[in-house]
């Protein structure tokens, strides 16, 4: 037996040295990596020129003409994972002012279209239209993918490749007309929430947390206005699993919108176009004025809710409410169901909303604090289950009054208030202790800021009732 296996051994390894004496090393074959530059025989319509098109026919535009190109520069790379099957170019490597995404059934795709290499588009046998809100191209009317063979007849690279430029904007430019686009946010951080004010301290990964599906999406915060925007990475993507980076900067990345096209959303390329090189965080300043030793007996501002109607906006008494982002709103309610109202209460939440962000506000009348001393707060709050989402106590003094600039005010939060938590019983009530306001002069607005979505873990109900501020 052991002289059988021994004369098979020899022979492989006959067989093996046979074959590789055959073959001299300048025999072997390098592929042909060069490019030319096309030749496009036809007419070039640009991305600015599509979207107008599109915007004019209100429908799925078919594409049918032989000679029909757009050109653009790529702007995505699925080196990272953070992108399938899809390119998305824009017509300008810098100061961009459209466009499209293209959808291929191939992948990986940056291969053969870096970041940056200029591509020319053969419509003919496209299909332009809206795809999760953004402007797409792609084959048939419902914009299915172009098969991977067929993306070698459709598109021709240029031997151009542009270091691409980000166009610098700010959250509140946010448009379709930025859609498609490489942009940077500057000044920018990740919400505390989601990466220093974490139960266990540790912040959260970009999407790798068991709460994620398909993608994770966390908040990018201004610093300048403290306006917000969804930051979304896929689940497949290879830094989905590394931790939030917790100071300030910028953010690079595409604008685009959720799955339902609802929202906007900015997509990385990969972590690297996250670039927060600033340690120190722009958080809120936490006003902290010591133990309220007593309650002086002078009412400044007192509500009940009781005059209000139920399952309608909470309205006069001074209050503002607003809206902030999505669509829900405080509002009245009474209950003597499981969690039951006290009377009428205030309250808002974002289950079942559609909301992928709801931020509302609740803000009292303008309070002057140097007409007396001694001034407290207290208030009652309860939950339908928190799951995560958030109830803020804060205070503004350079707050103008008009609502539209509430994301634009400086608001400082009140730490020493109790408010109901997640783990805390649904059913109750609790007091938010006697808060001292003692050391803050000139005039300010209170307010109650809450921030959800409509998730499973962060889809929070709260409660809000008996606030009074008193003064000696």
């Amino acid at each position: 037996m052991k002289t059988i296996q021994l004369i098979k051994a020899i022979v492989v390894f006959i067989t093996i040295a046979t074959a590789i004496s055959c073959v001299q090393d300048d025999d072997f074959s390098v592929p042909d990596l060069t490019i030319e530059e096309p030749q496009i025989e036809g007419n070039l319509i640009t991305i600015s020129a599509l979207r107008d098109l599109f915007l004019q026919e209100g429908d799925t535009v078919d594409f049918q003409d032989d000679n029909l190109y757009v050109e653009g520069y790529v702007v995505t790379s699925d080196a990272a994972g953070n992108w399938f099957e899809e390119l998305v170019i824009q017509d300008s490597p810098s100061n961009p002012t459209a466009g499209v995404r293209i959808l291929i059934d191939d992948s990986p795709l940056f291969a053969t279209y870096e970041l940056g290499r200029k591509i020319f588009v053969k419509l003919a046998g496209l299909h332009l239209g809206d795809s999760n809100g953004v402007l797409t191209l792609g084959v048939t009317n419902t914009l299915e993918k172009i098969s991977a063979p067929a993306q070698f007849e459709m598109i021709q690279r240029s031997t151009e490749v542009a270091e691409i430029i980000p166009l610098d904007v700010v959250i509140t430019d946010f448009s379709e007309e930025l859609e498609n686009i490489y942009i940077r946010l500057s000044d920018v951080q990740i919400l505390a929430s989601e990466t220093i004010d974490t139960p266990d301290g540790i912040p959260l990964s970009f999407s790798g947390e068991p709460t994620d599906e398909f993608d994770g999406e966390r908040t990018i915060i201004s610093c300048e206005n403290n306006q917000t925007a969804i930051l979304r990475t896929s689940t497949f993507a290879a830094f989905q699993s590394i931790a939030l980076p917790t100071g300030s900067g910028s953010v690079s990345g595409l604008l685009t919108r959720d799955f339902f096209g609802s929202v906007y959303n900015v997509v990385v390329n990969d972590q690297n176009d996250i670039v927060f090189d600033n340690p120190e965080r722009c958080d809120p300043v936490e006003i902290d004025c010591g133990p309220a030793t007593e309650v002086g007996e002078q009412l400044l501002y007192e509500d009940f809710f009781e005059t209000q109607s139920t399952g309608q906006p909470i309205s006069g008494n001074g209050w503002t409410n607003y809206v902030e982002e999505g669509s829900e709103t405080w509002e009245a309610f009474s209950s003597s169901g499981a969690s039951p109202s006290l009377g009428v209460s205030a309250r808002v939440g974002s289950f079942n909303s559609g909301d992928d962000l709801s931020v509302a506000w609740l803000i009292t009348p303008e309070i002057n604090f140097d007409t007396q001393e001694g001034e407290t707060l207290r208030f009652l709050t309860s939950n339908s289950f928190a799951d995560s989402s958030t109830l803020e106590l804060v205070i503004s003094s350079n707050w103008d009054g008009t609502p539209e600039n509430i994301p634009f005010a400086t608001w400082d939060i009140l730490i020493d208030a109790f408010i109901v938590g997640e783990n805390d019983d649904f059913t109750e009530w609790f007091p938010s202790g006697d808060i001292s306001l003692d050391c803050i002069t000139g005039t300010a607005h209170i307010g109650f800021r809450y921030v959800g979505r409509d998730d499973e873990q962060f889809d929070g109900t709260y409660e809000l009732d008996e606030i009074q501020i008193n003064a000696n």
